[in-house]
């Protein structure tokens, strides 16, 4: 079987990606700059902690790997990615730079980049309820933040790469990948695992406070349904950046009341209007990833929720 690097492998999404091939009986190499402890160790055959701004260190990271899954990526929730802009940009495009350059050079089978859903214009995101956003949609390009354009640049980045040096790259869009283990706290946390803990922290009776009014509306995937769908299009012959989330529409009161109702508590939200709160209404389309990769996420917001804040109660 190919031996598989995971770059970011002590992340949310990584660490279970990885965890998924390590129980598959792959060969796993795990790479991190820091390691956050969410999953019970090892879920890897092999782990390095290495700093992938150098690239020396990503020559180290690809020694004797057949296929690549970079997710390593400096970034975080809404407050982070608001208030960041030249670190993350910095530091993710010298990191993908180096990858992808080493990558032709070591003669990598397959390279797999985690794009985001913030590389889509603000234009197509004012109104809550957003029909879904399309692949095609992405151009005229005009992201919202600096972490979304760093993430269409290097989309461009590995499609030239693909044409120049015919890498064989697959690029996943993710909207809004969510579950148990992964960082609740911190200032770098989503919102469905922010609420988790605030409302797992509230008292009973209690209160929280959410960002914005509360109606600005997103979409959410559970991370076993991200992770099938990173695998899937892994194993196809797509090579177009493809959606990877739900196209279930709700707003951030929605959640929260959701959320609360699984906590079993009474409480009162408040809003801090003031707070970051992003763009007004993101969906995905999900049309494309149905007819590629002949498949669809399979697991509830409800269950989903449900398990995110089950595991987030324990930490308190």
């Amino acid at each position: 079987m190919d031996k598989i690097l995971i770059t970011g492998a002590g992340g949310f999404i990584g660490s279970h990606l990885a965890k998924r091939l390590y129980e598959e009986d792959y060969e796993v190499k795990a790479v991190d700059i820091k390691w956050d402890g969410y999953l019970p160790e090892p879920y890897y055959t092999e782990k390095l902690t290495l700093d992938l701004r150098s690239r020396e260190n990503c020559r180290i990271a690809l020694k004797d790997v057949d296929q690549v899954f970079h997710l390593a990526a400096n970034m975080g929730g809404i407050g982070f990615i608001t208030e960041v802009g030249a670190e993350i940009m910095h530091d993710n495009v010298i990191m993908n730079a180096n990858m992808l350059q080493e990558s032709v050079e070591s003669k990598i089978g397959r390279f797999f980049f985690s794009s985001s859903a913030c590389i889509y214009p603000t234009y197509r995101q004012v109104d809550t309820e957003n029909p879904g956003l399309k692949e095609e949609d992405a151009y005229p390009a005009d992201p919202d933040d600096f972490y979304g354009w760093e993430k269409l640049y290097t989309e461009k980045m590995c499609e030239a790469y693909q044409r120049d040096h015919n890498l064989e790259v697959r690029v996943a869009r993710f909207h809004n990948i969510y579950g148990p283990h992964g960082t609740y706290d911190g200032g770098r946390e989503k919102s469905p695992a922010a609420l988790c803990r605030k409302i797992a922290q509230a008292s009973n009776p209690g209160n929280i406070e959410i960002w914005g009014d509360g109606q600005q509306t997103r979409s959410y995937c559970y991370i076993d349904d991200g992770v099938e769908g990173i695998l899937r299009l892994m194993k196809s012959d797509f090579q177009e950046p493809l959606n990877i989330g739900s196209d279930r529409l709700v707003t951030i009161e929605e959640l929260a009341d959701m959320i609360i109702k699984i906590s079993g508590k009474t409480i009162e939200k408040q809003h801090l209007l003031s707070a970051p709160q992003g763009v007004r209404g993101r969906n995905a389309d999900l049309t494309l990833l149905k007819k590629t990769l002949k498949w669809e996420p399979q697991i509830s917001l409800e269950e989903g929720l449900t398990r995110t804040y089950r595991w987030i109660e324990e930490k308190f």
